[in-house]
């Protein structure tokens, strides 16, 4: 059986390493709820992790003031992270040159009302190529499933994550990353359905790459994600990891698992 791969996270707001939590960061003058504010550089992080040779793991900027922290973190270690946060055609690869593996796209693939706009994906994957590109499908519980959230999570689109969806949107890109958002920075535990179903779907389509994000808490949560996903769904772990200022998760047993 093939193993769930922890992927580090670098989030960063207002230049600085944070864990945020999901559905309080807007467009808005209030501040995001903040569960941890680091005081170590994103290109310290990002030397730990090519230390423990993590990778696939992600730089993701939330909003404004983070390029020169996301540049940073990839010289560090150039080709061993991802960035996401703001990419667009017109700067997917001025990412890639600076140092990311891969580009992770979200909001520029809906207009302002949410609706999809695949010939955008069709054209940053033809710009980069589908071997570099991350489709972020982040998403929020509804009652029609799991709907895509666009603009930190504060916009719900048009995309409902189903079989055919992801299906389809496979031949674009290299991987889905997606955060569960009604439980993102939480604590309260992984949406467990969402990643069953993820392990379901991938394992019926040559094992996708998928990386899920969103209220791990636990070693016994990560089992339950490798069992249920047969270890082809990876995972993120932000807030509850000690790294982060988390008390529920060691990195050391990451590390030691990975």
């Amino acid at each position: 059986m093939a193993i769930s791969k922890f992927r580090p996270c670098i989030d960063l707001h207002g230049g600085k390493v944070k864990q945020i939590v999901g559905g309080t960061l807007t467009d808005g003058e209030e501040a995001p709820t903040e569960n941890f504010v680091s005081e170590k550089s994103s290109a310290e992080f990002a030397e730990l992790f090519k230390q423990d040779q993590l990778t696939g793991g992600h730089v993701i900027k939330l909003g404004p003031g983070n390029d020169e922290a996301a540049r940073n973190a990839l010289q560090q270690w150039p080709g061993g992270l991802q960035i996401g946060g703001g990419i667009k055609k017109e700067n997917a690869s001025e990412w890639l040159e600076a140092g990311a593996s891969h580009v992770i796209i979200t909001s520029a693939l809906f207009d302002q009302e949410g609706r999809f706009l695949e010939p955008v994906l069709a054209d940053i994957s033809q710009e980069v190529g589908a071997a570099r590109l991350v489709v972020d499908l982040s998403c929020k519980t509804t009652e029609q499933g799991w709907v895509v959230a666009m603009n930190r999570w504060q916009t719900l689109t048009d995309l409902t994550i189903t079989t055919q969806t992801l299906a389809h949107l496979a031949q674009y890109c290299d991987e889905f990353l997606i955060h569960a958002a009604d439980v993102e920075g939480l604590c309260n535990g992984m949406d467990a359905e969402l990643v069953k179903w993820l392990g379901e779907w991938t394992q019926q389509h040559n094992n996708f790459p998928i990386t899920y994000a969103g209220g791990i808490r636990s070693m016994a949560e990560i089992d339950t994600l490798q069992e249920q996903s047969q270890g082809n769904v990876d995972f993120t772990v932000g807030s509850s990891l000690d790294l982060f200022g988390g008390q529920a998760l060691k990195y050391a047993d990451l590390i030691a698992r990975h």
